[in-house]
């Protein structure tokens, strides 16, 4: 079994950077090397299937209040929408970007 690559980034698959166009971008606290992002894009479809709602349900509970996650899937993601109201109801707001067919992006933004 080959691993295959699990891709982060700071906007939508095709999608302009913003920040690449306006301005400086803010400052940043940390050391990591990346500028502060009030959200950033997890492409679901590169990550295992068998760890796949472990590690969206890893990277949302890193967001802080007022920050975003777009999530981009091949499916509609309902059963994860589901078990993550389920488990932190009222924590996120869920937004629908992109509505298939082929390719779903859902902005969960983190309201507490």
């Amino acid at each position: 079994m080959t691993a295959e690559p699990i891709t982060l980034s700071s906007s939508r698959p095709g999608a302009v950077d913003a920040e690449a166009t306006v301005g400086t971008p803010a400052a940043h606290a940390c050391a990591c090397g990346h500028e502060g992002e009030e959200k950033i894009v997890l492409d679901s479809r590169t990550i295992p299937h068998a760890i796949r709602h472990a590690t969206i349900f890893g990277a949302l509970g890193a967001i802080k209040p007022g920050f975003a996650l777009d999530l981009v899937a091949s499916h509609n993601p309902l059963p994860l929408l589901g078990q993550l109201e389920s488990s932190r109801p009222g924590e996120f707001l869920i937004s629908y970007l992109e509505n298939g067919p082929e390719t779903w992006t859902i902005r969960l933004t983190r309201a507490n």
